[in-house]
């Protein structure tokens, strides 16, 4: 979090959701960014930084997550993409650019299809089509799939990063410890409502309808994700183009420089 970050409390219609702005400068169009699971909104700080303080930009916490009060019932990918339009409007933005990394590429492959005319560019980082999908590793889903392992000091940070996220955490040990905080920021009850939110829904039906320049960022070896899945994406979107990463799942940590400037750049464009 920086001092241009704005946070606040927002009540929509159905969930309390701890957000966070940045104005930035007069004139350029706003990014929405959804982040991945159990992750709060704190850590899309430094890609934020990375990409541009000037660009205006609006997160937030799914309900149950980092700040946002856990929710009394379920929520689908739909809801929340419902709740981020609500926020849209709260904060007076219009037209916005999207940005989705991991879990949080579905939902915003969700709000572009249900809200078109608000989104003028799309980024997928990390993500899929969801149910109809290239399956991850076995090994990296079971560790990952859990609550209590999700929740346990350290698991993430320590041995089981490299089966999760491959790439360099799979090649340097230590590694994720470096980024100890980014593993950070869910309940059990936030947790499992997140997976319960992307339980059966797809987006491959519906894909080629989404027209809007699309960027896709994908890591080379993602044990979570694989590539294949990336591949899928650029196939079904009409308007897309692939980079990949020669890291894992968290290429959007390892490789922040490059990745900021390919999202930078891609915003940029007219």
């Amino acid at each position: 979090m920086t001092s241009s970050d704005v946070v606040s409390f927002v009540k929509t219609a159905d969930a309390t959701l701890r957000v966070a702005g940045r104005s930035g400068e007069v004139g350029r169009t706003p990014l929405l960014l959804f982040n991945g699971i159990g992750a709060s909104l704190e850590l899309l700080a430094p890609f934020l930084d990375a990409v541009g303080p000037q660009i205006p930009s609006l997160r937030f916490d799914p309900p149950g997550i980092g700040g946002s009060p856990a929710p009394t019932w379920p929520y689908r990918f739909s809801g929340l993409a419902r709740m981020a339009n609500e926020l849209c409007d709260r904060t007076g933005f219009g037209e916005v650019d999207v940005f989705g990394l991991s879990w949080g590429g579905a939902v915003a492959q969700e709000f572009t299809h249900r809200y078109p005319k608000r989104v003028r560019r799309l980024v997928l980082a990390a993500t899929s089509t969801g149910t109809l999908a290239f399956p991850g590793e076995l090994s990296a889903v079971l560790e990952m799939a859990g609550p209590l392992k999700h929740l346990r000091p350290g698991r993430k940070s320590g041995s089981g990063a490299g089966t999760i996220y491959g790439g360099d955490f799979r090649r340097i040990p230590g590694l994720a410890r470096e980024f100890s905080e980014w593993f950070t920021g869910s309940s059990a009850a936030g947790f499992s409502f997140q997976m319960l939110a992307g339980a059966g829904w797809t987006s491959a039906h519906w894909l080629r309808g989404i027209r809007q320049p699309t960027l896709i960022l994908a890591g080379e070896d993602d044990p979570l994700v694989p590539l294949a899945n990336a591949k899928l994406l650029k196939a079904l979107l009409p308007n897309a183009r692939l980079v990949t990463y020669d890291c894992g799942h968290l290429f959007l940590l390892t490789r922040l420089p490059a990745a900021s400037a390919e999202v930078r750049e891609f915003l940029s464009s007219s």
